[in-house]
């Protein structure tokens, strides 16, 4: 193929303007994407060799090598892994899949040294080069391919690249940074060995350098008094040294590691510039033999949402990577812990189907899945500092000290995710009801658990009262709330959107049943006295004709009108049959564009309110029927069907 040149994706010229003139601040990042690329390639070429072993050619022993001219003011990254064909340079180093750069750039925040942490995280990690480089030259060829189907690309970062044929000898990729005059620094073995040791020290393949050794300089004249030489300085001994550790970090020791290195492994598989909440690194042995390495991250992805994103841990088996997204060890309400799993079990060349049917796969599952639990449950155990007046703080270890409020961290991270184990994973249903957090009537933080609510329950109370809206200020402010507050009950605050699909499947905890004071009729029960209820038995008969009128001016939109004595300043809420489906769940479906029933709700109405009792005789029955409706709708969340008619009913009252 004689020389050829393409434009950019337009997405990536944008994002090469943004590297090249903005991300400086922490510029030594390049080298560690790089040689993650670099990693990838020969994990790449080592689980294809598996069924094509010829694809080694003649050189079986993977590694990445650094090397660096300074006269020429290059910085050389070979790798001899997987390789590129023509096509394949033109499309990964041509463009960016799945809108990499808007996500990226739509999470920059002005810290430019954070920003540059960022570039990893989206796929974009070759374009970092140009943080330093003013032009940089790809040479590949994929293995199995003939040496003459060898590929040049080349770019300076602008509008386009050049993509040619060349004749390459050995199979892998070599990136070529032709360094900027700022940038010579990272020309330097001392400079270079830094880099490694502080991000790639834990890649599993050996990183090589070429030794360096001190030569003094030569006389310039033997007859001068002065004995004047020539500088001395490095050269290069032609012999190459490992750099890093090369040995996988799960492999070692626990007690060899320390917590640095296992927050940077984290940071490096991450691609997260934050280090970890906290983690386990434990071998499990038994009927399945594994090794796993698992972190909870300090702060939500991203993309934590995105039902498209492939979410799981690396596998590994005998050390040899097999896949990136093992989704199948890990259930989806985890899908924010990261790490590694190394299996001795599974057969070498296991795919995601068979990793489906694997009886030792679902063994991990269960296995990871109970690991990242009791994590979580230890961190929570450790969540409420003691009180300093009692000395009890000098007991603790510095460890379980530093874990004081890593739980509320967590939860305000990953707690609605957390939630969705309740539909998913039965068999951990009641650990996960344990690890649950809400705001309540008594605290708006999340730090109330069913555990701390049963132990404050009133005597006589028989059920955990709970209200799910969109937002805290809304349950807070609900009228189905007034006669809780009014007799000291704590009522739990839900507002995650997926409350009330998780509540579908939880009916009690320890014994206690759930109760939302939006279903059903209203009975306190025992801490509702004879003498309220005989008010309310009085009232409702007294309130009978009135009741029909409403049932009969609101049969369209409400399925019942009856009186309530949940209510204490407020004229009426709207509540839902215990078996009904909420109007929040509903509105929520429909907003996501799925079908859901219209939700006929029953309203309560308070004899005891003036506009209530101005009901009876009123000309304006009909009106203030549906305003009393309607502003139920709106203090529920809701919205009328006929806003323009609520406003023109409330203005004709007023005038």
């Amino acid at each position: 193929m004689s020389k050829q040149t393409h434009a950019f994706q337009a997405e990536v010229a944008q994002l090469l303007h943004l590297v090249t003139h903005s991300l400086y601040s922490n510029q030594e990042i390049f080298l560690r994407e790089l040689i993650s690329n670099a990693s990838d390639a020969c994990d790449k070429l080592r689980f294809e060799a598996l069924n094509h072993n010829a694809l080694y050619e003649d050189a079986p022993d993977l590694q990445v090598r650094l090397s660096f001219d300074k006269n020429a003011k290059t910085l050389t990254i070979t790798d001899n892994g997987i390789g590129m064909t023509a096509q394949e340079a033109i499309d990964h180093l041509g463009t960016i899949a799945k809108s990499g750069t808007k996500d990226f750039m739509s999470r920059l925040s002005g810290d430019q040294k954070q920003d540059a942490q960022l570039i990893g995280q989206f796929g974009v990690g070759f374009y970092s080069g140009f943080i330093v480089a003013d032009k940089i030259t790809v040479e590949t060829r994929r293995a199995g391919a003939k040496p003459e189907e060898g590929v040049r690309w080349i770019s300076a970062g602008t509008g386009d690249f050049e993509v040619e044929t060349i004749t390459r000898a050995e199979r892998g990729t070599s990136v070529i940074l032709h360094l900027r005059e700022e940038a010579l620094e990272y020309a330097n073995t001392w400079k270079l060995k830094e880099i490694v040791g502080k991000y790639s020290d834990h890649i599993s393949l050996p990183i090589l350098m070429e030794k360096e050794e001190w030569k003094d300089g030569e006389l310039i004249d033997p007859h001068d008094e002065n004995g004047g030489r020539q500088p001395g300085g490095m050269v290069k001994t032609g012999e190459w040294e490992t750099i890093n550790k090369a040995s996988a970090l799960w492999t070692r020791p626990k007690k060899d590691i320390s917590d640095e290195q296992y927050a940077d492994f984290y940071k490096q598989i991450s691609r997260d510039f934050e280090a970890p909440l906290t983690w386990t690194h434990n071998r499990v042995e038994g009927s399945t033999e594994y090794t796993q390495l698992l972190y909870i991250p300090g702060k939500a992805p991203h993309d934590l949402w995105n039902r498209d994103k492939k979410a799981g841990i690396k596998l590994y088996v005998k050390r040899v990577f097999i896949m990136d997204d093992a989704e199948a060890l890990m259930p989806s309400y985890l899908r924010f812990v990261k790490g590694v799993v190394d299996s001795a079990d599974l057969p070498l060349n296991v795919s995601r189907e068979l990793l489906q049917e694997s009886r030792d796969v679902k063994a991990i599952r269960e296995g990871c899945t109970k690991r990242v639990l009791s994590m979580l449950e230890d961190l929570a155990k450790h969540d409420k500092a003691p009180e300093s007046t009692d000395g009890v703080t000098d007991v603790l270890s510095e460890e379980d000290k530093a874990k004081l409020g890593q739980y509320a961290k967590f939860y305000a991270e990953f707690g609605a995710v957390l939630k969705e184990g309740l539909g998913e994973d039965f068999a951990n249903r009641e650990r996960l009801l344990k690890l649950l957090r809400f705001a309540s009537t008594t605290s708006d933080t999340l730090s109330v658990s069913f555990a701390d609510y049963k132990a404050r329950m009133k005597d006589g109370q028989d059920a955990i009262y709970y209200i799910t809206a969109d937002t805290l200020a809304a349950a807070k402010n609900s009228p189905q709330l007034e006669v809780f507050k009014k007799k000291g009950i704590e009522v739990l605050l839900m507002t995650d959107r997926v409350d009330e699909w998780a509540l579908n499947f939880v009916h009690e905890f320890d014994g206690t049943p759930l109760q939302s004071v939006a279903k059903g009729a209203f009975d306190l029960g025992k801490l509702q006295d004879e003498e309220e209820k005989k008010a309310a038995e009085t009232a409702a008969e007294t309130f009978k004709p009135v009741l029909a009128k409403l049932k009969e001016a609101l049969k369209d939109k409400a399925e019942d009108v009856r009186v309530t004595s949940r209510l204490v300043d407020s004229p009426a809420c709207l509540v839902v049959t215990d078996d009904g489906m909420s109007m929040q769940l509903a509105r929520m479906l429909k907003q996501a564009g799925q079908k859901a029933p219209d939700v006929k709700p029953v309203l309560e109405v308070n004899p005891e309110h003036a506009l209530v009792k101005k009901l009876d005789g009123s000309v304006h029955f009909h009106d203030l029927a549906h305003i009393l409706f309607d502003q139920a709708l709106l203090a529920e969340g809701g919205l009328p069907e006929d806003p323009a008619a609520y406003v023109k009913r409330v203005n004709a009252l007023l005038s």
